[in-house]
């Protein structure tokens, strides 16, 4: 649950839209969803191994740090606030605020209501707002209950869309596009990671865990990419942008599409609720190691809450949001996220040679071939978000460079015990 709760949030209730609007071929759109769960599954094999040989609390950051150096786990800090972290809470925002126009007509512009939604969220946890278990637990319940009712509503009552002509045209330039909505509703099986020093054995549950989850991931992804080609077809797909709305709308008529629309809405808002609580907290640790601003360190003597950090989080994803629409935010994500999911698979190859393998160590299946397959795909995805969109992408390239003398500064003024 936990892998899948870090996988499924809002992007696979708009992405079915973004893919078709880059291939127009029912064969291509499902086929670039399977290349998706391959490559997933691929992360996921790589993933356990490294859980299973750096147990410990940290996930993705300790890789980096333990297999290249210090710089490499600050610059994933670092772009973590300032690009990954932030854009994909900006991109759900952004989903949010399409659903939220369709419930309520509001005449708004969807930056608009992106930005409210999340600066909402930020004054709200700076009161010190918690999430208990049991909220994000039904949250979560609700959003594989949408995944499941969009399904199977919409195979037993949505029809089926009439057949249109087929597209001859192909191009690798194409399906290279349609594979950045694909990659960004897969991400976050690592997140997982992140909790391995609290389990009591992450070194078989979590690697059982990681692999079962993003399985289970990929099959949810295929039926609801399945049964949108069928009630609306490859056209019907690429002409709207809210393909769980409208696949309820064939089904039930308008009262389904609003039922849809009010769960993807109370989901997307979990995850963005989820992820201004969690994150700054990283930035609130960064800062007390000396490696981050010193006033985001700070908490709040009434509330006991980073204030600053928060504010950080909110400000910044409030600005992604503003930026542009929903495909130009997965570009900017996509382009750096990639960047550290190849460098921490690579990461692999360092630990293989420093640690054979022992006892209690998961060896992901098929390396070195699907280890070098996984990061060569990594590289095509980073190169396809640049081609795409480059502008947004020599942005965040931009950023993820910038780290690298900030890194430099903070450890020579922590190594002079200022902070």
């Amino acid at each position: 649950m936990i892998v899948m709760g870090g996988i499924v949030g809002a992007g696979i209730f708009a992405n079915p839209s973004e893919v078709a609007h880059r291939v127009h071929t029912p064969a291509l759109i499902l086929g670039a969803w399977a290349l998706g769960g391959l490559l997933a599954l691929f992360g996921a094999f790589i993933w356990a191994e490294l859980a299973t040989r750096l147990p410990g609390a940290g996930g993705q950051y300790l890789y980096l740090r333990e297999a290249w150096h210090p710089a490499v786990a600050f610059v994933y800090g670092w772009v973590l606030l300032l690009v990954t972290q932030t854009g994909g809470m900006a991109a759900v925002a952004v989903t949010f605020a399409l659903y939220f126009r369709r419930l309520t007509g509001a005449p708004w512009s969807d930056s608009a209501i992106a930005a409210a939604v999340l600066l909402a969220l930020t004054v709200i946890n700076c009161f010190g707002a918690r999430a208990g278990s049991n909220v994000q637990s039904a949250l979560m319940v609700l959003k594989i209950g949408a995944i499941a009712a969009l399904v199977a509503i919409g195979f037993l009552l949505g029809g089926a869309a009439p057949a249109a002509g087929a597209e001859t045209s192909f191009a690798f330039g194409s399906i290279g596009a349609a594979m950045i909505p694909v990659a960004f509703a897969y991400g976050g099986w690592q997140t997982a990671t992140f909790v391995a020093g609290e389990m009591r054995d992450p070194r078989r549950d979590l690697s059982r865990g990681i692999v079962a989850g993003v399985i289970g991931v990929v099959v949810l992804y295929l039926a609801v990419n399945a049964v949108c080609l069928r009630v609306l077809g490859a056209h019907g797909l690429d002409a709207t942008s809210t393909p769980a709305s409208e696949v309820m709308r064939a089904a039930l008529g308008e009262r389904g599409a609003r039922w849809i629309a009010v769960g993807i809405a109370i989901s997307t808002l979990g995850f963005l609720s989820q992820g201004m609580l969690t994150a700054p907290r990283v930035y609130y640790a960064m800062a007390r190691d000396g490696l981050f601003f010193e006033r985001v360190g700070r908490l709040s003597q009434r509330t006991g809450a980073p204030v600053l950090a928060i504010v950080l989080q909110g400000i910044a994803a409030t600005l992604i949001a503003c930026s542009g629409k929903y495909g130009e935010i997965l570009n900017f994500e996509v382009t750096v996220d990639f960047i550290s999911f190849g460098m921490t698979a690579a990461a692999l190859f360092v630990f293989r040679r420093r640690q054979p393998a022992g006892e209690g160590i998961y060896l992901a299946p098929g390396h070195p071939y699907t280890t070098i397959v996984f990061v060569l795909a990594c590289a095509g995805i980073v190169g396809s978000a640049i081609a795409a969109g480059p502008k947004n992408a020599a942005i965040a390239l931009g950023i993820l460079l910038a780290g690298i003398p900030v890194y430099w500064y903070w450890s020579a003024d922590r190594g002079r015990g200022r902070r």
